[in-house]
């Protein structure tokens, strides 16, 4: 039988392209979205596509169940892949929306975390892969609520690995950088929801800087890569023998964690400060 893997967020970008990638490579897919219409897409290309919303429990629990249902019980690896943002100042961000984006980019990973960890038990292997982002462990500015979620899920996932050394269930961490994604798109309606910026002292720098990124496509990122930069990682994760703790990914990402090492914390606010 082949082995199989639950992904989250497979509408679009990362989750997609794993997705097609995984079951190329004899993976039984299963291929989950928030969004019915995207679960019945994947499903008319030959995908198992269960519904779950990291916001909403009880997707999570009949969409787990209906993984373990197709498979008699048995999981070999979850990757925790769906998020999103609200760009926006952190003195801006209302309390509720910090609230809302937890939900989505945090708690429902611990939620199907939770419900996946006994399986892994009981079979006696599995993975869990945590799509985490180089703003897990660097604070850019305008993306507080994003990072917030991200250096949180580090945290829980650091955890997690260290008590489960005395199990056979490898947890890991994948850490992108800038990759070719609708993430900015998809987070023009969280901002346009929950960010009056017309009523910020920053209004100005909202109007030149901000909103100029977040409206107008000025092409990719420095150092930007496809979906398939990620993918390579995460197959290395899931079939290496003893897969490392965490990947990185893109130029950004490396930088970044060489220079939170070496530079004071001072010096190295004042590099984030230019980007």
């Amino acid at each position: 039988m082949s082995k199989s893997i639950l992904i989250t967020g497979c509408s679009s970008g990362i989750g997609e392209h794993a997705a097609y990638a995984l079951k190329k490579h004899g993976w039984r897919v299963f291929a989950s979205c928030r969004k019915a219409e995207d679960c019945a897409r994947l499903q008319a290309e030959g995908f198992d596509a269960p519904l779950i919303d990291y916001a909403d429990p009880a997707t999570i629990r009949s969409g787990l169940a209906e993984v373990l249902e197709a498979t008699g019980g048995t999981l070999n690896a979850l990757f925790n892949n769906g998020a999103y943002g609200i760009p926006g100042a952190v003195e801006d961000l209302p309390t509720d929306a910090l609230r809302a984006i937890f939900e989505t980019n945090f708690f429902g990973y611990h939620d199907l975390i939770q419900r996946v960890i006994p399986v892994m038990r009981a079979q006696g292997h599995g993975r869990i892969i945590q799509n985490s982002s180089v703003l897990g462990f660097t604070a850019l500015r305008w993306r507080g609520a994003y990072n917030s979620t991200k250096f949180a899920l580090e945290g829980l996932t650091d955890t997690l690995r260290v008590e489960m050394r005395d199990t056979p269930l490898h947890i890991i961490l994948i850490e992108p950088g800038p990759i070719t994604t609708k993430i900015r798109q998809n987070s023009i309606p969280h901002f346009e929801k929950w960010i009056n910026w017309e009523a910020s002292p920053r209004a100005e720098q909202y109007r030149t800087q901000l909103r100029k990124r977040l409206y107008h496509d000025s092409g990719p990122d420095p150092f930007e890569l496809p979906c398939d930069a990620v993918t390579k990682k995460l197959i290395h994760a899931l079939e290496a023998r003893n897969p490392r703790p965490r990947y990185f990914v893109t130029t950004p990402t490396y930088m970044m964690g060489a220079l939170k090492r070496l530079l004071p914390t001072r010096a190295f606010d004042w590099v984030l400060s230019k980007i």
